[in-house]
């Protein structure tokens, strides 16, 4: 494979179940939530189907260790599906701009985007250098540019998502990417170069624990279980995932990929019955499975080139994986346990990160060897439009609002 630009692949950078359904239900009502695959829309184009790899659902229709939540976590509003929450817009962003936030990692600077009209809006300096990601804070109320250069420095950025505004930088140390933990105490910095994972108080930014991670060089994207006790983090110049125990910040367990160092673990995200952990891999053009339970290595889905970036859709049926190398997106549907579509970006691209507009029908992502943006009509599989950003190296952008009760940091995962 042709060595990519530098980015993320450079070392030196970078109760009961019933109890559980009491949960606050959001005041909103309800949005048009349209069909996210192939499948949903008769003039869709044909299938592109592969064979079923080895099963990765569990048969218990119960999330692993759902029986007791992370304490301060809001319980799931559904016992099988762990993105119940994401079909509705909170009040809490009412007067959020429908807008696109993408950094431009290679030259600092972040491309603003209106959703209706595919227009660039507005172009602003990211307020650090090497911005990776746009991370919406837990409570959905400011959204934060991370920039984690110079090695040893770094900052963040916020902006106000009612005006799309940036606000003042201030130093937080090497945050190539940032989460939160589900019960919204803490700020999760992912420092890469120092191989650590720091914890924040998301108000007053002082670091309050550091758990080193040695044995994870590139500790980069993670996701957590169904309950929010354990999370699983990729070690992108390893080859291999990490387990930690989030109340305790603790590592509980190192899982190494069947590629071992040659491998590039990225994007990780948990299915909606809580099971299992997919694993975007670069290197092994495609996805590992991890169950959910015992953080046990299950298998192996074949995407395409440079599987990249992990997607939900709105309905919960199918996820989105970017294959950043081939540009083309796979589509994966969990009652299937299968791909059932492929496409390809017309004319070409470099598909990495991004998000789905809130009505389910569009995919937003950057073209990182491009400096482009595309907006993907994901209902009947065309390109709606290629946007230029003025910038090079596209990133974590951010599709903003989502709907969702609070979101778990990244490029807007929600729950």
């Amino acid at each position: 494979m042709t060595p990519a630009p530098k980015d993320e692949t450079d070392p030196h950078r970078k109760p009961r179940l019933g109890a559980l359904l009491a949960a606050i239900a959001l005041a909103a009502g309800p949005l048009t939530i349209t069909g996210c695959g192939a499948a949903d829309t008769a003039d869709a184009p044909p299938l592109t189907t592969t064979a079923a790899p080895p099963t990765v659902m569990a048969a218990e229709p119960v999330p692993p260790h759902v029986a007791t939540l992370l304490p301060g976590m809001p319980p799931p509003l559904s016992p099988t599906d762990v993105y119940a929450a994401n079909r509705t817009l909170s009040p809490a962003v009412a007067d959020h701009r429908p807008l696109v936030y993408v950094p431009n990692s290679r030259s600092n600077s972040v491309t603003v985007i209106d959703q209706a009209t595919f227009a660039v809006v507005d172009t602003f300096s990211a307020g650090g250098l090497e911005p990776q990601h746009v991370v919406p804070s837990y409570d959905m109320q400011t959204l934060y540019v991370t920039n984690d250069l110079p090695i040893g420095g770094g900052s963040l950025l916020p902006i106000d998502p009612r005006t799309g505004a940036p606000g003042a930088p201030f130093p937080v140390r090497d945050p190539y990417n940032m989460y939160y933990t589900p019960d919204g105490r803490f700020a999760l910095v992912v420092a890469e170069a120092d191989k650590s994972l720091d914890f924040y108080d998301p108000r007053s930014w002082e670091k309050l624990h550091s758990m080193p991670v040695p044995d994870c060089a590139g500790v980069d994207h993670m996701d957590f279980t169904a309950d929010g006790r354990f999370a699983l983090a990729s070690c992108e110049f390893m080859g291999r995932m990490l387990v930690f125990d989030v109340a305790q910040r603790t590592v509980l367990k190192l899982i190494d990929l069947p590629g071992g160092r040659s491998g590039m673990p990225q994007d990780v995200k948990l299915s909606p019955d809580g099971h299992t952990f997919f694993i975007a891999d670069m290197m092994a053009d495609g996805i590992y499975t991890v169950d959910a339970a015992s953080f046990e290595y299950t298998g192996h889905i074949p995407t395409g080139k440079g599987t990249h970036g992990l997607y939900i859709t709105r309905d919960s049926k199918q996820m989105l994986v970017t294959n950043r190398d081939e540009g083309s997106i796979s589509v994966w549907d969990f009652a299937e346990q299968r791909i059932v579509h492929k496409w390809q970006i017309p004319g070409g691209g470099s598909p990495d990160m991004g998000n789905i507009s809130a009505d389910g029908r569009v995919f937003w992502v950057s073209g990182r060897y491009h400096g482009e943006v595309y907006a993907i009509d994901i209902v009947n599989w065309n390109l709606l439009a290629r946007i230029p950003v003025g910038g090079s190296g596209p990133h974590g952008l951010t599709v903003w609002p989502q709907p969702g009760r609070y979101s778990t940091g990244h490029t807007g995962v929600m729950r």
